[in-house]
């Protein structure tokens, strides 16, 4: 049993804006939540000093979009002076969340530095309206943690994370979204050495889809090619530390042009696969410089999750 993502014909749909000083090079790895009627997207943009900022835009279809021309996050200190990566929004019990990574300067642990003269943090934040964000703070400090992604309701009364310790993909639980204790983070899957695609690292993408057959997740993964591709796996709906079933061929990978060539060549990577009346949207950034988007169908997808 094989099964394709298919590329949207209109691919790709958001591209850098050059009149821009903060977005002029680079938009990417966008997040994509349906609300109201309207899709909403969050997205990692770069502009003159290279610092990651997340931007927003709306839309109708999922096409044609209309963003703000300023960012709706950006830097505030030395936690994320160097970037704001990699946003995914997910509403729970009314609030719209987002994680995302800060990157900066400063240091959150002991020891030697996770990266060259500062580390990163992944963060949990809050808003009422989509545009404006209250900062809760990070799942962890003071290691190489982030593909962070919220399940969009409470599991066995708790806030529940998918996030990524090098180089396995870990669940989190939390009762407040601040607190979050190592004793609630157990490993659920990691690279399969025998699996060729996937057998280096692997990470989380967008929001899991509930369904009645447990927890559709999309993932992204590397071998030592460090070609990036997309995989699916079935998580149970109580414990999502069980994984019911983990496809064995992955989905989709780059071959476009804007895929293979790029700020960084031969990256999908992708923070958003919301459902759209029977289909699902994945959003992915391309080569760290574009935005693409790929459909396929809500049943065929779970149907190739659980017997592919």
């Amino acid at each position: 049993m094989t099964f394709r993502l298919q590329r949207h014909p209109q691919s790709p749909i958001l591209l850098p804006t050059l009149a821009s000083e903060w977005e002029c090079y680079n938009v990417f790895n966008p997040s994509v939540i349906v609300h109201n009627g309207l899709l909403h997207m969050h997205y990692r943009a770069q502009g003159l000093d290279w610092v990651s900022r997340i931007g927003y835009a709306v839309s109708t279809d999922g096409i044609q979009w209309n963003r703000l021309q300023q960012p709706v996050l950006a830097p505030t200190d030395a936690t994320d002076s160097r970037g704001l990566e990699d946003p995914r929004v997910v509403a729970i019990e009314g609030i719209f969340y987002m994680t995302y990574t800060a990157y900066g300067r400063a240091y959150s642990g002991t020891g030697k530095p996770t990266h060259a003269g500062g580390g990163i943090l992944p963060m949990v934040a809050r808003s009422h309206n989509l545009l404006t964000w209250e900062r809760l703070g990070p799942i962890v400090r003071g290691e190489d943690n982030k593909d962070h992604v919220l399940f969009p309701r409470k599991i066995q009364g708790r806030y529940a994370a998918l996030h990524r310790r090098w180089p396995h993909v870990w669940l989190a639980y939390s009762d407040d979204l601040i607190s979050w204790h190592e004793e609630d983070m157990a490993p659920i899957y990691g690279p399969r050495l025998d699996n060729g695609w996937d057998s280096k690292s692997v990470g989380s993408n967008g929001v899991p889809i509930e369904t009645p057959h447990g927890w559709l997740c999309l993932n992204h993964a590397y071998a030592e090619d460090r070609i990036y591709r997309f995989g699916v796996a079935l998580l149970d709906l109580d414990d999502p530390t069980k994984v019911i079933r983990r496809a064995k061929a992955p989905i989709f990978w780059p071959e476009e042009l804007w895929e293979i060539k790029g700020d960084v060549p031969n990256v999908v990577f992708s923070n958003a696969n919301p459902v759209v009346g029977e289909e699902v949207y994945v959003y992915y950034g391309a080569g760290d410089h574009v935005i693409g988007l790929a459909t396929c169908r809500l049943d065929a997808l779970l149907g190739y999750a659980r017997f592919g």
